[in-house]
């Protein structure tokens, strides 16, 4: 029986939403898990995909969830001679809620200006995916986005992200994490996208119409002015967007 570690503050609640929050409700906790979705990573690695919290944040954070049985560190032997953090068991039980809740929060209006990680991207994917469009679909995409890779695979309905390369993937798009993001939720077309593709450009198009924009709800939370905050616009630049227009709200 797996035992868990509550970390320090409790909401003193035997509600098992509740007892869950004592585990993963810090600030960044699930930013984190996030990050390692796909696979183990370095602490620079989730420094630079969580560029928003301070070392010493992400160092406690790492903590509580390596108590909380979420997470553990694990070190790698020479020539490396590193250490990674990656996912237990228990921690990657997680993945679907994140996935509905990240598709919850994409129909809240947009406040960041900030780029998307490409774990996060891929998190977005996962959450935008359109089943029914994809039904008798049957392909491999091979991202590469600013050095990282990711193969998107299809199959009758199903979707798979992962981290790796395959050179015998169907279809290939490079660019970067931002200028995907214009590509899938920002309507830049494959003519004026700061990208290169290979494979058949329709074939293109239609694995990226598998992924809609989320529609965006009323608007809860705070707003700046009569903004919701900067869009992405054509090749990954921002565009103010007013409250009653459509805006970009990926993951």
């Amino acid at each position: 029986m797996l035992k868990l570690y509550p970390v320090a503050r409790t909401y003193d609640d035997p509600c098992g939403l509740a007892r869950a929050l004592d585990l993963i409700g810090e600030r960044w906790a699930l930013l984190v898990v996030r990050e390692l979705l796909l696979g183990p990573k370095r602490f620079s690695d989730l420094r630079r995909g969580l560029p928003g919290a301070s070392q010493s944040m992400l160092t406690s954070r790492l903590a509580d969830l390596e108590a909380a049985g979420v997470l553990r560190r694990r070190h790698l032997w020479p020539p490396v001679g590193t250490s990674v953090y990656e996912l237990t068991d228990q921690g990657r039980d997680l993945e679907p809620a994140l996935v509905r809740l990240a598709a919850w929060g994409s129909r809240s209006a947009l406040t960041s200006s900030a780029e998307l990680s490409v774990d996060a991207l891929a998190l977005a994917l996962k959450t935008t995916f359109d089943a029914g469009a994809a039904a008798g679909l049957d392909l491999r995409c091979q991202l590469h986005l600013d050095g990282d890779g990711l193969l998107v695979t299809v199959h009758d309905g199903q979707l798979d992200v992962t981290r790796g390369r395959d050179d015998d993937a169907d279809l290939a798009i490079e660019t970067t994490a931002a200028g995907f993001r214009a590509l899938i939720f920002a309507g830049t077309t494959l003519d004026d996208a700061d990208a290169t593709f290979h494979g058949d450009r329709d074939g293109i198009a239609r694995v990226l119409g598998l992924f809609p924009r989320p529609t965006v709800g009323p608007t809860v939370g705070p707003t700046v002015g009569p903004t919701v905050g900067p869009t992405v616009g054509p090749n990954g630049g921002h565009a103010r967007s007013r409250v009653d227009e459509p805006v970009d709200n990926s993951a």
